[in-house]
């Protein structure tokens, strides 16, 4: 790695271990990091996950078409857009699979307790749970594609009515 990559990797290190994303690690298992440049300028750190991917069997839960979700949006003018920050690190990985999701750098060997991008269940995970939170408003006002969020309607009074109060996501009632 560069000097200015490993400037950024330490600074990156420290956010995940910050945030309780990441803890150090001991297991056989490390795979490699890299950096991807971002559009703007800044770099994204990359765990490549290709070996364990390799192995790892896959979730064939659906991703939704991006024509299908187009299709929804007929007579919508209004939107509303949220764009979930960090959503995958808001999955907790199983406690036996957190040691396999271990990576290497130069300043030591971590492990995610929290999803991690590139790991190839991830997008199948993430968006079967968006899904399931977002139930009773999916085909109506919202569409959901992994990490972001799509709220529309057809008049802005319409829309007014969607606010945070009704959008929000509510837990269906258990039967007794």
């Amino acid at each position: 790695m560069a000097p200015t990559e490993l400037k950024e990797l330490k600074v990156q290190l420290q956010k995940l271990l910050d945030r309780g994303f990441i803890r150090p690690s001991v297991s056989p298992w490390g795979a490699p990091v890299l950096f991807v440049k971002k559009k703007d300028g800044s770099m994204r750190l990359c765990i490549d996950y290709r070996d364990l991917n390799k192995v790892t069997v896959q979730n064939r839960y659906p991703l939704p078409r991006i024509d299908d979700l187009f299709d929804q949006l007929q007579g919508a003018t209004v939107f509303s857009k949220i764009d979930l920050r960090s959503g995958y690190h808001q999955l907790r990985i199983k406690d036996g699979d957190v040691p396999k999701t271990a990576f290497r750098s130069r300043y030591g060997h971590y492990e995610f307790i929290e999803m991690s991008f590139g790991l190839t269940n991830a997008p199948a995970v993430f968006m079967d749970l968006m899904n399931r939170v977002f139930r009773e408003f999916l085909d109506t006002f919202v569409i959901v594609f992994i990490d972001d969020i799509l709220i529309y309607s057809k008049t802005e009074v319409e829309h007014e009515g969607k606010s945070t109060t009704r959008g929000r996501p509510t837990r269906g009632k258990k039967d007794a």
